[in-house]
């Protein structure tokens, strides 16, 4: 299949699991370009709402009479080889397609196509250069991995050549796009279902950086070891950030009550300007740095990147305020790998509060498996420490790991720890032991985030 394709607009398009974060953004831009669009998920979502109203064809529930006249199949890594869509599509020789793949395609359409990579942080980046990008007028083309509230939802359409978009490197599936900035904000070891280990994920980023035209720039975090690896191999042109180091430097740093950084940006030895950033947390200010440097490859002006900046309040479920109950601030962060929850606990350190109820649900059998004593280490700025079940979610129950092993670890470490079964037990707990001024913090990439609003919405 090739972007030739594409330009046919009397092409029927289908999307197995359509309601995706990333699927439902793909399906939008072909909307958008006149593609005929059908499409399958498990459960109806507000985001199918959003396609049925643009002209797409929703089934709920997977079944091969759900494929009509359709000329091309988009798929996920996370739909099983069962799937009986994808198995009529095989069967019936219909051109299949992964989502990476077709991302890909989508791509050569855009000269600045921007990929946002790393092991954490790359939702909240993208949605930093969403900002910056829409504050320009650039009219970019956006997917980014949750719902932002700028471009109410979690894509965007755009009519010029800028595409700003996420690029995750889980079966490398980033390998499939064609950047002309790449950026690599970290690399962690994760995944670990897939790659062999940390060095094996190292290599699939270089084949990223390498991706990149000669004319084009790779863009990483000073900080970082295996991210300058990667830097000093590529070909095309470089730039580098941090804090206190790189091209593009973070100095001054300063936090007020809220937890939020004022921060001088510099260009080697020239201060560009200050911002005043409305999220928490030194990741982001590592995050924001990462979007400076991109801003300024893309020619845009200082204004444009401040205001961008500084109106960005977060994506959903990165450090989002829940609500407030009784005193009791609520909220929710993603977080899932050891040191997105370092980070987190970091920023919430210094967020106004008492003491910090963690509620953290881990997220896959063989994350928790593979990284346990790295989780074991995660948890030192909370001052308790609730463990939901793990959330299974494309998995099954191997016996080798549990919630109750992670806790036990955490507990011989002196940390109060507690193991709760279901979302009513930790609601109950919550209820006998938060006061006003705590903050309670949900965590993880499942549904934990109903504990919040559980506690929140319970009389």
């Amino acid at each position: 299949m090739s972007f030739d394709f594409l330009k046919d607009k009397n092409k029927k398009i289908h999307f197995i699991g359509i309601g995706g974060i990333s699927m439902s953004g793909l399906a939008a831009i072909m909307l958008k370009n006149n593609f005929k669009v059908s499409g399958s998920d498990m459960k109806d979502s507000e985001i199918l709402n959003k396609l049925r109203k643009k002209g797409a064809e929703i089934y709920i529930g997977h079944s091969d009479k759900n494929i009509k006249d359709v000329d091309l199949v988009v798929y996920t890594a996370a739909v099983p080889k069962d799937n009986p869509e994808l198995q009529y599509s095989i069967e019936n020789q219909i051109p299949l397609m992964d989502r990476a793949e077709f991302l890909g395609e989508i791509m050569k359409g855009h000269k600045y196509n921007v990929a946002v990579s790393g092991t954490h942080g790359k939702t909240t980046s993208t949605s930093m250069l969403a900002h910056i990008t829409l504050k320009a007028e650039l009219d970019p083309t956006i997917l980014v991995g949750a719902e932002l509230d700028i471009i109410d939802g979690n894509f965007r359409t755009g009519n010029s050549e800028y595409f700003v978009t996420e690029s995750c490197e889980y079966k490398k599936s980033f390998l499939k796009f064609f950047p002309y900035i790449g950026i690599i904000l970290n690399i962690d070891a994760d995944h670990l279902d897939y790659y062999k280990d940390i060095d094996h994920i190292e290599s699939a980023f270089t084949e990223f950086g390498n991706l990149i035209p000669e004319d084009g720039y790779l863009i990483g975090y000073a900080g970082d070891p295996r991210v300058m690896n990667v830097v000093n191999k590529v070909k095309c042109s470089t730039l580098t950030y941090g804090i206190d180091c790189g091209d593009i430097q973070g100095r001054n740093i300063s936090f007020n009550d809220k937890g939020q950084s004022h921060v001088d940006v510099y260009r080697n030895d020239e201060k560009l300007f200050s911002i005043v950033l409305g999220v928490p947390g030194n990741h982001n200010i590592l995050n924001a740095l990462s979007a400076v440097a991109t801003s300024l490859i893309l020619g845009i002006d200082h204004k444009a990147i401040i205001e961008g900046l500084e109106s960005f309040k977060g994506a959903h479920k990165r450090f989002e305020f829940k609500g407030e109950k009784k005193g009791i601030t609520v909220i929710d962060d993603y977080a899932h790998h050891p040191t997105e929850i370092k980070a987190t606990l970091d920023a919430a350190k210094n967020y106004p509060h008492n003491k910090i109820y963690c509620v953290f649900q881990p997220h896959t059998y063989s994350r928790t498996l593979a990284l346990l004593e790295d989780f074991t280490l995660s948890f030192d700025n909370a001052d308790e420490i609730l463990l939901m079940d793990i959330y299974a979610a494309r998995e099954k129950d191997t016996g080798l790991v549990s919630s109750d092993m992670l806790g036990d670890k955490i507990r011989k470490r002196g940390l109060k720890c507690t193991n709760l079964r279901n979302f009513d037990e930790a609601l109950t707990y919550l209820n006998s032991k938060a006061s006003k001024g705590d903050l309670i913090l949900t965590v993880g990439a499942g549904d934990v985030v109903k504990v919040g609003e559980m506690f929140l919405h319970n009389k």
